[in-house]
C-alpha cells in the first residue's frame, strides 16, 4: 500500500497533470524594512523600493536600459587577459569560480564597458557587476576599467563609471593590486585630453576600488544609502578601540563631511550627469535636460513637503538649491 501512495499515485498525477512553469521571486523583500513588494513594481522603478527608497542592486542591462537615450547603447569588447595565472584554488578552483560568475551574469568579468548617447549626446560607461564575484578587481575588470577610458579617449567622450565592488580579487594576488596603478594612469590620461570623469559610488564600494579609480573622478555622485569605504566597520573599530559614529561610511555621511559632491537617487542619475556632462563640455544647452531636471526639483519639493506636514516639523531649514536628490 506505501508503494502505491508513495510511488504509483504521484506518477499518475504527474502524467494527468504535468506541473506549469511558475515564475519564481514573484516578490522580494525589502532588507529595511521587511516589505514585500512585487517584483514587476520594483523593475518598472529600477529597483527601488517604492516606499522606504531603498536602492537594490540593479543589473547592468538594466542599468544602461534606463540611463541611456531610449536603452540603446553597443558593448565595447574587452581584451582578454590570462586565466588563472597563479593555479589559485581554496574551496574550488579559481577557473571553476568564473566559469559559474560568467554562467550567472552572461558576462566574461565584473566590467562591462558601453557606447551610447545620453539627452543625444555621445557618452562612454562603464559598469561594475556586483554578481560576478562581487565586482571585485583582477586582471579582467582592471583592463576593462582602461577599455572604457581608452575608448572615452578615441571618441572623445565623457566617461561615466558605476562602481560597485568588495576589493581586490584575492585569487590573483599582486595581479590584482597593479591594477590601482594602472586605471590610475588611464585616468590621468583622460583628465590629459580634457574629457570629463564621473564616478557613480552605489552599494557596495569598498578596498581597493575606493583606494583607486574610484575617487579619481572629477565629479563623485552616490547612490542613497550606499556603503563606501575601504576597510570594514569592525576592522576599523578594533584598531581604534572606538565606536564608529552613526551612518558611518554611508554616502549621505560621506556627502556631509565632503569625500562625495552629490548624493543622488537612481531616478534623477540620468540628467544629473547629463546636465554636469553638458557644462563641464561646454556643450549648448537641451530643453531635454532643464525640463527633467525641473519635474526633479518639484518632485522633491512637494516630497519634502508631505513630510513637513506629516511630522509637523517646520524647524527644519530648507536645502540649498544645490543639494543633493533624494
Amino acid at each position: 500500500m506505501n508503494w502505491i501512495d508513495n510511488f504509483v499515485r504521484p506518477k499518475i498525477r504527474s502524467i494527468l497533470n504535468p506541473k506549469r512553469d511558475t515564475p519564481e521571486n514573484l516578490w522580494v523583500k525589502d532588507p529595511e524594512s521587511g516589505e514585500m513588494v512585487f517584483y514587476r513594481d520594483l523593475e518598472a522603478n529600477q529597483w527601488v523600493v517604492p516606499n522606504s527608497g531603498y536602492h537594490m542592486k540593479i543589473k547592468p542591462a538594466d542599468r544602461l536600459a534606463t540611463f541611456l537615450d531610449e536603452g540603446k547603447y553597443d558593448l565595447v569588447p574587452v581584451p582578454s587577459v590570462p586565466l588563472d595565472p597563479l593555479k589559485f584554488r581554496d574551496q574550488k578552483r579559481y577557473t571553476d569560480r568564473l566559469k559559474e560568475s560568467r554562467a550567472k551574469t552572461g558576462y566574461e568579468d565584473s566590467v562591462i564597458v558601453a557606447t551610447g548617447k545620453l539627452y543625444e549626446r555621445a557618452v562612454t560607461v562603464g559598469i561594475q557587476d556586483f554578481d560576478f564575484m562581487g565586482g571585485s578587481l583582477g586582471m579582467a575588470a582592471g583592463q576593462g576599467i582602461i577599455t572604457g577610458l581608452e575608448t572615452a579617449i578615441r571618441l572623445k567622450t565623457p566617461f561615466v563609471l558605476f562602481v560597485s565592488s568588495g576589493g581586490a580579487r584575492m585569487q590573483e594576488g599582486v595581479l590584482s593590486l597593479m591594477q590601482m596603478p594602472r586605471t590610475t594612469v588611464a585616468v590621468l590620461r583622460l583628465r590629459e585630453a580634457g574629457l570629463p570623469f564621473f564616478v557613480v559610488l552605489t552599494n557596495p564600494t569598498t578596498g581597493g576600488v575606493t583606494a583607486s579609480y574610484a575617487m579619481l573622478g572629477d565629479v563623485h555622485l552616490a547612490e542613497p544609502g550606499a556603503l563606501i569605504g575601504f576597510a570594514g566597520q569592525r576592522v576599523i573599530e578594533q584598531t581604534i578601540r572606538e565606536k564608529l559614529p552613526k551612518g558611518f561610511q554611508r554616502s549621505e555621511y560621506l556627502y556631509q563631511h565632503g569625500m562625495v559632491d552629490m548624493v543622488v537617487h537612481r531616478h534623477n542619475l540620468r540628467s544629473t550627469i547629463g546636465s554636469l556632462a553638458a557644462i563641464l563640455t561646454k556643450a549648448p544647452p537641451n530643453e531635454a535636460i532643464t525640463a527633467t531636471s525641473t519635474k526633479a526639483i518639484a518632485a522633491q519639493a512637494s516630497l519634502r513637503d508631505a513630510a513637513l506636514a506629516a511630522e509637523g516639523d517646520d524647524d527644519i531649514e530648507p536645502p540649498a538649491a544645490a543639494a543633493h536628490a533624494e
